[in-house]
C-alpha cells in the first residue's frame, strides 16, 4: 500500500455548484450531486441492485421495487419487435454504437400470433443490423440481442467474479445474520481502518472540507 495515499473528502453546500459530495482517492472518485444522482469511476457493488419508486398503481401508499439483472459478465441487452416483409424477412437496425460497446453477440426470435418454427437469423450483426428469415409474410417476431460489452474501460478491468476476502476482512461477512453469524462478525463492525493490523495510519487518514 502506497502509504503516500491520503484519501479526501469534499462536502459541498454552495448553491452555484451542483456537487454536494465529492470522495476522491488517487486513483477514482465518486459525487453526488443535488438531485440525489451518484457517479463514480470505479464499481459501486451491494448485496442486491434493486431500483425503487412510487408504485404506480398506489404512489401514495406504496413503492414499487424491482431487482436488476445479474450476470457474471458485462452485459447489455436489446430487443424489440419487427414485422416481416414479403418474403418473411426483416432487417433490424440497432444504435450506432452497438458493435464498439459489444461482442459476443447472443440471440433470440420469439414469433408472435403463430408458430414460426423456421426463424433463423440469416445475417448475424454487421454495421449495426442484423437480418431475420424463414417466417411467413407479416409475421411479427420478437427478438433480443445480448452483447458482452469490450469498450477500453472493460477490456482494461475485466470483471473477477470470485474474489478472496482480504486479510484483515476474513472471518467476517457482509450479511452476517444471513449466515447464522453474530452481528459483530459484520464487516460493518470492524475496527476503524487505521486501527487495523499492517494498515498504516498515515494511508487511513482522511481530510474533510465543508464549504
Amino acid at each position: 500500500m502506497n502509504n503516500a495515499f491520503v484519501p479526501t473528502l469534499w462536502v459541498e453546500n454552495n448553491a452555484s455548484n451542483s456537487w454536494v459530495l465529492w470522495a476522491t482517492g488517487n486513483v477514482g472518485s465518486c459525487r453526488s450531486d443535488s438531485l440525489g444522482d451518484l457517479a463514480c469511476t470505479g464499481t459501486v457493488t451491494g448485496g442486491v441492485h434493486a431500483n425503487k419508486i412510487d408504485h404506480p398503481l398506489d404512489p401514495a401508499n406504496k413503492y414499487l421495487v424491482h431487482s436488476g439483472v445479474e450476470s457474471p459478465d458485462r452485459k447489455t441487452v436489446y430487443d424489440g419487435v419487427v414485422a416481416l416483409d414479403a418474403n418473411g424477412e426483416a432487417s433490424v437496425q440497432l444504435p450506432a454504437y452497438v458493435e464498439s460497446l459489444n461482442g459476443q453477440f447472443r440471440y433470440q426470435l420469439t414469433a408472435i400470433g403463430a408458430p414460426g418454427p423456421n426463424l433463423y437469423i440469416a445475417e448475424e450483426i454487421s454495421r449495426n443490423q442484423f437480418r431475420i428469415a424463414g417466417g411467413k409474410p407479416g409475421m411479427k417476431v420478437s427478438w433480443q440481442v445480448t452483447g458482452i460489452r469490450q469498450d477500453a474501460w472493460s477490456k482494461a478491468n475485466p470483471p473477477v467474479v470470485e474474489e478472496e476476502k482480504s486479510s484483515d476482512e476474513r472471518g467476517y461477512y457482509l450479511h452476517p445474520e444471513a449466515l447464522g453469524q453474530p452481528r459483530e462478525k459484520g464487516l460493518v463492525t470492524l475496527p476503524p481502518v487505521k486501527q487495523r493490523p499492517g494498515i498504516p495510519a498515515q494511508a487511513a487518514s482522511t481530510s474533510n472540507h465543508a464549504r
